[in-house]
């Protein structure tokens, strides 16, 4: 039994809510337990300088954790630039969204994602990412309104989450208290044809083996399918 008396194949509970940002493009706030991600997508009718030109549109996002949402006050990226965590995280929201959208045909025009940690208790990360599908699938559904784009841009469906051993034992999205004694961690990004984005293991006391690999892929393969029916319900 885990300390929120979850099995170890069990989802915390998921709350997915789109249009919660009056003047956004897209938006949506994400509940995993007590991880709480706030995320705004933004449409605009520029490209970064390497892309002018290209006919070509580009996806990219920003991550923070804002003041108290974990255990203690954090300081703003703003008032020390930003973070190294914070860079490498944005980076990765940033370029897993990439890998589902046709870019082709968003013409010239960025997406930024805006993910901010409201509360944080493990896994901000991959919520972002299962939070960040949803906000820009409704800022595409704003340009289909806009007529920029004929139909939303997505290949497929984006989601994540976080697996791990603790105690000896693979168990699926975890939360602060299991990620800091696990003794792996894993971050997993996949497509809905069970393609995989992004894989992100390490081993905290000891290396893991194939064997156990493949049980945390396969439970985070059963948590991201979960969130993608959920996805759907809230974007019908």
């Amino acid at each position: 039994m885990r300390i929120d008396g979850r099995k170890a194949d069990e989802l915390r509970p998921v709350v997915m809510e789109r249009g919660v940002a009056k003047f956004a493009e897209g938006s949506c706030l994400i509940k995993m337990g007590d991880t709480h991600m706030y995320i705004t997508a933004t449409v605009e009718d520029r490209v970064p300088p390497f892309m002018k030109g290209s006919g070509s549109g580009w996806v990219t996002a920003e991550y923070a954790m804002l003041p108290r949402s974990g255990r203690d006050r954090n300081r703003r990226d703003g008032d020390r630039g930003c973070n190294g965590r914070s860079l490498e995280i944005q980076r990765l929201i940033g370029r897993a969204l990439r890998t589902v959208i046709d870019l082709e045909k968003l013409g010239e025009r960025t997406i930024t994602v805006d993910c901010d940690a409201i509360m944080a208790d493990g896994g901000t990360r991959t919520a972002a990412i299962t939070g960040a599908y949803v906000a820009v699938q409704e800022a595409m559904q704003w340009m289909v309104g806009q007529r920029m784009i004929k139909q939303p841009l997505f290949n497929e469906q984006l989601g994540a989450i976080s697996v791990g051993v603790v105690g000896g034992e693979p168990m699926l999205d975890l939360c602060y208290h299991e990620d800091s004694r696990a003794n792996t961690d894993m971050n997993v990004v996949m497509t809905s044809s069970g393609r995989f984005v992004e894989i992100q293991g390490t081993a905290e006391t000891e290396p893991f083996g194939a064997d156990t690999l493949g049980k945390m892929l396969a439970l985070a393969k059963k948590g991201i399918e979960e969130l993608f029916e959920m996805q759907k319900e809230v974007l019908s």
